[in-house]
């Protein structure tokens, strides 16, 4: 049986694990796309006239597809919170 304060140590270092899981997810799928995008010469606005609005759609896009990850983190911590008050 464990102490009080292994207890509250042990539930901490999960706190922390699953926050660094939330922060690796966020590096492999969001900044790591967007680096490469823009290494691909993707916003190199001066290839061509309508090259400024095919930017603009495409960090729009990032924009969205940030916002509904956003989103899910939001919906999954909320499930997390109401099944413990259960």
């Amino acid at each position: 049986m464990m102490s009080d304060e292994a207890k509250i140590i042990t539930d901490e270092l999960k706190k922390i694990e699953e926050n660094l899981a939330d922060i690796q997810l966020i590096l492999e799928n969001e900044t790591n796309k967007n680096i490469r995008l823009i290494a691909e010469g993707r916003f190199d606005r001066s290839r061509k006239p309508d090259g400024a609005l095919k930017a603009k759609k495409e960090m729009l896009l990032l924009q969205m597809d940030r916002l509904e990850k956003d989103i899910r983190r939001i919906k999954q911590k909320i499930e997390e919170i109401a099944s413990k008050d259960v």
